[in-house]
């Protein structure tokens, strides 16, 4: 099914595609305008970050890609399309699912996360790709893969202690994924006319970082481990501050191309 709004240019829904990632930056380069949306009930090439896969049984997981033109955003200001979409999926998230407000955290730089003290759970991801940055057709496509209506009982065996659902959160409650999708979207709009008049909610971002104030690994790209402690993020760049273990008071930024993945420590 396929149907445009106000502030969709393009929704169309699959019941199984390849990663509709693919399928809106091919809608972009078609020259269809932004906001589009596809959403499927499986994907069969789904990826997270540094060509991790990203999986789910068929209308387990809420599996969506938005499309952008942000002629109207900075270069060094478009990681806050992503951002903005995880914070108004966190809101619609816990409001779906009956959970108190902030239970759903994000994990720097790109996760949607559940935290009970030192466990820490993984409930969803975000992938941001870009194309054009800085010319005249800049496009950026945004990811977003949830588990949603996933029982926790088929939980693959090998991560099952580091993941978590929705159902999983409400003692095995059915997820309307469609309302899901429809309280995303409501938030989604409202978040990005708001930074289309270059009003980014930094506190919100900010206030819901898991990692801030724990001790975290910085795996590089060649593979390489790094132990700091996590101090916040920056709203302005988007970047990790952090101190290394031997000069506590000396702080730094890490921006999401400087490393493969974050892992908090001892988790």
């Amino acid at each position: 099914m396929e149907v445009a709004t106000s502030f969709l240019s393009r929704r169309k829904r699959f019941e199984r595609v390849g990663s509709t990632n693919d399928v809106v930056r091919g809608w972009l380069a078609e020259g269809t305008p932004e906001v589009c949306v596809a959403i499927a009930d499986e994907q069969t090439a789904g990826r997270g970050r540094s060509g991790r896969t990203w999986t789910a049984p068929p209308g387990a997981g809420l599996l969506l890609s938005l499309g952008f033109r942000p002629t109207w955003l900075a270069p060094d200001r478009v990681w806050q399309l992503a951002a903005t979409a995880s914070l108004a999926m966190a809101e619609a998230a816990e409001e779906v699912a009956d959970l108190v407000d902030r239970s759903i955290r994000l994990k720097w730089p790109n996760d949607l996360v559940v935290a009970d003290g030192a466990t820490v759970r993984k409930l969803g991801g975000v992938l941001g790709e870009t194309d054009g940055l800085g010319s005249d057709d800049p496009r950026v496509v945004v990811g977003i893969g949830l588990n949603a209506d996933w029982p926790a009982v088929d939980f693959p065996a090998d991560l099952a202690p580091a993941m978590t659902s929705l159902r999983a959160l409400t003692d095995d409650r059915p997820v309307d994924i469609g309302a899901l999708v429809d309280a995303f979207l409501a938030r989604l709009e409202t978040r990005i006319d708001a930074l289309r008049r270059a009003r980014f909610e930094a506190v919100e971002w900010s206030d819901r970082q898991v990692t801030t104030g724990r001790q975290v690994d910085l795996v590089r790209p060649d593979e390489t481990v790094e132990r700091v402690a996590a101090r916040g993020v920056d709203p302005a760049t988007g970047a990790l501050i952090v101190a290394d273990q031997g000069s506590p008071d000396d702080e730094r930024s890490v921006f999401v191309g400087e490393i493969r993945n974050v892992r908090l420590a001892g988790v």
